[in-house]
């Protein structure tokens, strides 16, 4: 045996104490000992021990309570203690394991016994040891395994999210800075709502751009018209929402699916007039109700081609007019409250 095990001897009778430990020298052990109960706490909370042998019968503190105590301590309650006892009556030997013990040796010690018991003991609690370590090492291999999938399957998410909104750029009469800007007006939106957290605006802030994607399956003539559309070419435009949603509603992925949500609900209105699908209130996703007002503001803040842009005031109060009508009036309020960091974030 390594001299890498200690173990502690605890017995208010001297003689038993030099008997056990002249008997353990011959596997090398580091042994320290203790005789008293007391004095035996005050080692185990000081010191690491690989076993425990521990006295039945001492006085103020007998090995029953010293077990109870050992096994009360977070940090020492897997020790393994092996009691040292003359009482070989089944109810004495059945207490010791229901407090905790492992095994139990008879007096006067029997030196084979003895050497083989605590080396079986000290191997066994050694080795239950390496497996924990070995377990919580794979643990934590595999959490940070997990988490560095994840983001990169996020890091996917978002490269492919920067490629579409690109390409709806492309083919669109907006620009990659109204895109840009209606993601930063979502996220600021949701950093005020009291329903969000911080995931929550970092996932609108990945997905708003995507709001407009259904326009790469849209007729570019009727994209690019700089008058009025007819009838049924606003009924093509308003396709848009539900070509988006074709688009993404198979991805399981977190960012994809909220963009998917976006792109489907961004022209539905609080009151249920809007498009696709006449939602009404807070049927429509709270998403769909922040990119609404945020698409909306910078739409208006800026020149298109069909346009001339509106002054900041005037699109404030368009804004404030439409409240429980085109939008969620608490949406409404907290941009009011904070109107100026919008402003900030339209670049006007």
């Amino acid at each position: 045996m390594g001299s890498s095990y200690n173990i502690l001897i605890v017995d208010d009778v001297v003689e038993n104490i030099q008997v056990a430990m002249n008997v353990l020298k011959e596997d090398n052990y580091d042994l320290s000992f203790a005789m008293s109960g007391a004095e035996a706490l005050s080692l185990i909370e000081e010191h690491d021990y690989d076993l425990i042998l521990l006295d039945i019968m001492m006085p103020e503190m007998d090995g029953y309570e010293v077990c109870r105590a050992i096994k009360a301590l977070p940090a020492q309650s897997d020790i393994p203690i092996i009691f040292l006892t003359a009482k070989v009556n089944i109810e004495s030997i059945s207490k010791a394991f229901e407090l905790g013990g492992v095994d139990y040796i008879t007096k006067p010690f029997n030196a084979e016994e003895l050497l083989i018991r605590v080396r079986t003991h000290v191997q066994l609690y050694n080795a239950r040891k390496i497996l924990e370590h070995n377990n919580l090492s794979l643990h934590v291999k595999h959490t940070r395994e997990k988490e560095r999938l994840l983001s990169e399957l996020e890091e996917t998410q978002k490269e492919i999210i920067y490629i579409l909104a690109e390409l709806t750029e492309s083919v669109s009469d907006e620009t990659g800075q109204h895109i840009k800007r209606v993601a930063e007006i979502s996220k600021l939106l949701a950093h005020y709502c009291p329903s969000l957290n911080a995931d929550d605006e970092n996932t609108i802030f990945f997905a708003a751009p995507m709001h407009d994607i259904g326009k790469i399956s849209v007729d570019q003539t009727t994209l690019h018209k700089p008058s009025a559309l007819t009838h049924d070419e606003f009924e093509l435009m308003k396709k848009h929402t539900i070509l988006g949603h074709k688009l993404l509603k198979n991805s399981e992925r977190k960012i994809i699916k909220a963009a998917d949500i976006i792109a489907l609900q961004h022209h539905e209105k609080w009151d249920g007039s809007g498009y696709p699908q006449g939602l009404k209130g807070s049927d429509i996703h709270i998403y769909g109700r922040i990119v609404a007002i945020a698409d909306v503001f910078d739409a208006l803040t800026h020149k298109r081609v069909y346009k001339d842009s509106w002054t900041p005031e005037d699109a404030t109060a368009y804004i404030e007019k439409n409240s429980g009508s085109h939008f969620d009036p608490d949406l409404v309020k907290i941009f009011m409250e904070h109107v100026e960091e919008f402003l900030t974030l339209a670049h006007i």
